[in-house]
């Protein structure tokens, strides 16, 4: 493993999709489009590891300590998991979980005799901890929990929205080791009368103007035992660009609220608004009321922070343009899951939503956590075909039909649709 104290240097590389494997998904699209289910597998032909959005092409490239990943951005580093992992298991590797930034100045390395955490604020007693105090504050836990970006599948929105044009490979789901938020806020002393726990990294703006990139949580939610300052994931030191040496793990919650290279924990006992409040009062907002959604093409009105992970599901065995032979089993895989109250069924369509067939839940890694399925299916006739899958939560969420729309393109969560063609 890479040494973390050693220099993060990119190296833009690009590994464009091979040709053969474009032929062969064009075929069996052009087939399809002559179908009735040709419009439905238009909308999902996007869908897939060579996907070309709003903004163009998109090479895979490769940076320290990652495979080749799809590059959403260079400067500040925006890469997607190519969709291809996901089919590997339910845990992503460290070396294929996605990449995320918003401000362009990020630690090249970290120094670990320098380094310390500060929790302040509201307290009794203000802290600054080394990772190695920190790791001897509170015996140490694990939790299996999703990081998904907000904005994730936004380059689906139609009509377009302003944003990073993402396809669906902006989420992972890792195993994470560290202490719970509890046990340090606890350590410092929660003074009478809190209300918000803020938090900040080390990327900085390149400008004055800039808003940091802080988010916050109530008391209640900071207390509640489940946010989780990590320093290990997957067995291993958090990789650099996944915020190393302390992640905030928040789990059900958006990637938003997941501060990488966390320094700062503050406790406020008012309101947190102003300036450094940019990405809580004016950023990461969604439609105030039920489906967090507007009709497509309006503003919104009144609108709230976006907060819990909507429930979802994929295919991974088979991406868009996909063939799959006729006559025999096939055993059709995927993954599902929500903000926390765990997936109760999956479901899929072989017939492009006319009929669904219950497919058999895997291992349950935690109610955060991704869930495998699988679905073993015969085709009986050559020729298109478009897969569905959806998902309800054991709370009762089940993904809609039609997608939902809001000026930022977040949660979308529509039921996914795969065309492939049968041989």
């Amino acid at each position: 493993m890479r040494d973390k104290n050693s220099p993060a240097k990119s190296a833009d590389h690009a590994q464009p999709v091979p040709a053969r494997r474009r032929i062969v998904q064009g075929a069996g699209l052009l087939a399809l489009s002559a179908s009735p289910l040709g419009a439905l597998a238009a909308q999902a032909a996007r869908i897939s590891d060579g996907v070309t959005l709003a903004d163009g092409p998109r090479p895979l490239v490769r940076y320290p300590g990652k495979r080749p990943l799809v590059r959403v951005s260079t400067r500040p580093p925006h890469l997607e998991t190519p969709f291809s992992a996901f089919n590997e298991g339910p845990i992503t590797a460290n070396d294929a979980f996605f990449v995320r930034y918003h401000l362009a100045n990020i630690p090249l390395s970290v120094d670990l005799a320098t380094f310390r955490l500060t929790v302040g604020g509201h307290v009794d007693k203000p802290l600054k901890l080394s990772l190695d105090e920190l790791k001897r504050l509170a015996d140490p836990v694990d939790i299996v929990a999703v990081n998904q970006c907000s904005g994730n599948s936004r380059g689906f929105s139609e009509p377009r929205v302003f944003g990073a044009q993402l396809a669906n490979g902006a989420m992972g789901n890792a195993r994470w080791t560290g202490v719970p938020l509890r046990k340090v806020l606890e350590h410092a002393g929660i003074k009478a009368g809190a209300k918000v726990v803020t938090f900040n990294g080390l990327d900085t703006p390149v400008l004055p103007s800039t808003p940091d990139f802080r988010k916050a949580l109530d008391i209640a939610h900071a207390m509640n035992g489940e946010p989780m300052l990590a320093w290990g994931m997957n067995g291993e030191d958090l990789p650099l660009l996944n915020g190393y040496p302390i992640k905030l793990v928040v789990p059900g919650y958006f990637g938003t609220y997941w501060i990488k290279h966390l320094s700062e924990i503050e406790v406020l006992d008012h309101p947190f608004e102003g300036h450094d409040a940019f990405f809580m009062t004016k950023g990461y907002r969604v439609p105030d009321n039920d489906c967090q959604c507007v009709a497509p093409g309006t503003p919104s009105s009144k609108t709230r922070p976006i907060s819990t992970l909507a429930v979802r599901s994929f295919i991974t065995s088979v991406g868009a343009g996909g063939v799959l032979p006729a006559g025999r089993m096939v055993e059709l895989k995927g993954i599902a899951f929500d903000g926390g109250s765990g997936i109760r069924t999956v479901e899929v369509s072989v017939d492009g939503g006319q009929s669904w067939q219950a497919a058999t839940l895997g291992q349950d890694l935690g109610r955060f956590s991704f869930r495998p399925w699988q679905l073993p299916v015969k085709f009986a006739r050559k020729g298109p075909a478009v897969l569905m899958v959806r998902a309800t939560s054991v709370q009762g969420e089940v993904q809609p039909a039609k997608a939902n729309w809001n000026p930022a393109g977040y949660r979308r969560n529509v039921i996914e649709s795969t065309p492939v063609t049968i041989a």
